[in-house]
C-alpha cells in the first residue's frame, strides 16, 4: 500500500448542497437511528433481563439485535455529524473502520439469520431431541462461529480494497465508504485480493442460503403434518418474523449491490445499503 494513500481523505458525496436540506436529513436520520438503535437494545436487554427468555431461540436473537445496531452504528452517525457540520470528509483510517465494520457486521448477521433457521428446523422437526442438540454449549459456539467468519471476510474485503491505489477522485459515490463505491474510484486495473474475497463471500453466502432453504423445506413438511390447527398456527408464528427478516436481509442487500455504482447515488441508495 502506498504511503501517500495512507496520509490521504476521502470525500463522501452529500444528499443535497443545500446546508438546510443537509441538517434536515441529520435530523431525519437521527431519528430513524435512534429508533432502530433503541429497539435492537430494548431486544438485548430484555433477553438478558427476563429468564424466561434464556432460550436458544431467545439468545440467537439477542445476538441478531446486536449485530443490527452495530451495522447501523458503522455509518449513520457518521452522516448524522456531517449533515450538521456540512462536512464530507472521511479520514483514511475511518474509511477502512466503516468497511470492515460494515462487512463484519453484515455478515455476522446473515450467518446468525442462518443459524436460527436451523434452530427453527431442530425446534420443530425434532422436538424431543432439541434441548440436547441445541444446548448451551453448542449456541455459544454458533455465535462464536458467526462473530469470527465475520471478522475474516471483513479483513479480506478490507485488505482486498485498500490494497488498491486511489491517485485519480477521492470522492466516493456514496454516503458512507463501501468496498463498490471504493473500487469505483481506485485506479488499479488488477484486483485479485478482492476477486478472491468476493468469491468466498458468494460462495459462503449461496451456501448459507441452501442452509437456509432446506431447513424451511422440512419445517412446512413437519408443519403441515400436524393435525391440529393450533399447532401449526404456533409453528408458524415462530418461523414467520424469521423468514421475513432473512427476506428484507436478501433483498436489500442484492439491490444495494448487485447493480452498478451510480455516479450520483439518492436517498433511496443509502437506505437500501443501511436498512
Amino acid at each position: 500500500m502506498d504511503n501517500f494513500t495512507v496520509d490521504m481523505d476521502f470525500f463522501l458525496t452529500q444528499f443535497s448542497d443545500s446546508q438546510l436540506l443537509q441538517v434536515f436529513h441529520g435530523f431525519l436520520f437521527l431519528l430513524i437511528y435512534l429508533e432502530a438503535l433503541m429497539g435492537n437494545l430494548l431486544i438485548f436487554v430484555l433477553v438478558t433481563v427476563d429468564r424466561c427468555l434464556h432460550t436458544p431461540m431467545y439468545f440467537f436473537l439477542k445476538n441478531l439485535s446486536l449485530f443490527d445496531a452495530g451495522l447501523i452504528s458503522a455509518t449513520v452517525p457518521n452522516l448524522i455529524l456531517n449533515s450538521f457540520t456540512h462536512r464530507s470528509i472521511i479520514s483514511f483510517p475511518g474509511c477502512v473502520c466503516q468497511v470492515f465494520l460494515v462487512i463484519h457486521f453484515a455478515s455476522s448477521e446473515y450467518c446468525t439469520l442462518t443459524i436460527m433457521s436451523y434452530d427453527r428446523y431442530v425446534a420443530i422437526c425434532h422436538p424431543l431431541r432439541y434441548d440436547v442438540i441445541i444446548n448451551r454449549g453448542v449456541c455459544v459456539q454458533m455465535v462464536a462461529i458467526s462473530w469470527m467468519f465475520g471478522s475474516l471476510l471483513a479483513v479480506l474485503y478490507s485488505a482486498g480494497t485498500f490494497s488498491s491505489s486511489f491517485c485519480g477522485s477521492k470522492k466516493v459515490p456514496q454516503f458512507f465508504c463501501d468496498v463498490p463505491s471504493l473500487l469505483k474510484i481506485s485506479c488499479s486495473k488488477t484486483h485479485v485480493t478482492i476477486d478472491v474475497s468476493v468469491t468466498i463471500g458468494l460462495i459462503w453466502g449461496f451456501l448459507c442460503l441452501v442452509g437456509i432453504g432446506i431447513s424451511y423445506v422440512y419445517v412446512f413438511k413437519t408443519v403441515v403434518r400436524l393435525s391440529s390447527f393450533q399447532s401449526r398456527s404456533k409453528a408458524f408464528s415462530t418461523c414467520v418474523p424469521h423468514l421475513i427478516a432473512v427476506i428484507t436481509f436478501l433483498v436489500t442487500g442484492a439491490a444495494a449491490y448487485l447493480r452498478p455504482v451510480p455516479d450520483s447515488p439518492h436517498i433511496v441508495d443509502f437506505l437500501l445499503s443501511v436498512f
